[in-house]
């Protein structure tokens, strides 16, 4: 389970990171990211930033397009755990949002965390920078109207 000091929880901080942020979309999601050098323009949105400014924080979109309340509820379940055995290795002051596709209902734990180490590596949020494991997909995100 993710700490509460390290859970977006409003849509002012959801809607800061998928606006600001860079993305890197994946088979089975798409991670929006916001680095503390980037944040700059809404300290006062959330009060507790300033009480933890070197935590990052994670928050989840799973969408009715990935399944009935079940398959959601095991997708966000699932995420939230990958996320929380990453929050070590991201950036102090980082945020993230998090967007399951609807992929991700038939997807393992294993291949949502593939996932999720492939965008955060992409957006050079951890180890190996921008390049790595790409494997040919772009980072525009799903392709679909939005």
């Amino acid at each position: 389970m993710l700490p509460a000091a390290s859970r977006l929880t409003n849509s002012a901080e959801f809607r800061s990171v998928t606006k600001r942020g860079r993305r890197a979309g994946r088979p089975r999601l798409v991670v929006h990211a916001v680095t503390a050098g980037t944040r700059d323009a809404q300290p006062e949105a959330d009060p507790r930033a300033s009480r933890t400014p070197a935590t990052p924080r994670v928050g989840f979109v799973v969408s009715k397009a990935v399944g009935n309340a079940v398959v959601r509820h095991r997708v966000a379940r699932r995420l939230r755990h990958v996320a929380a055995d990453r929050l070590g290795t991201l950036p102090p002051g980082s945020a993230l949002v998090v967007r399951a596709l609807p992929m991700a209902a038939g997807a393992s734990s294993a291949e949502l965390g593939r996932d999720f180490d492939a965008a955060i590596r992409r957006l050079g949020l951890l180890g190996g920078g921008r390049g790595g494991d790409d494997r040919g997909t772009d980072d525009r995100g799903t392709g679909g109207g939005g």
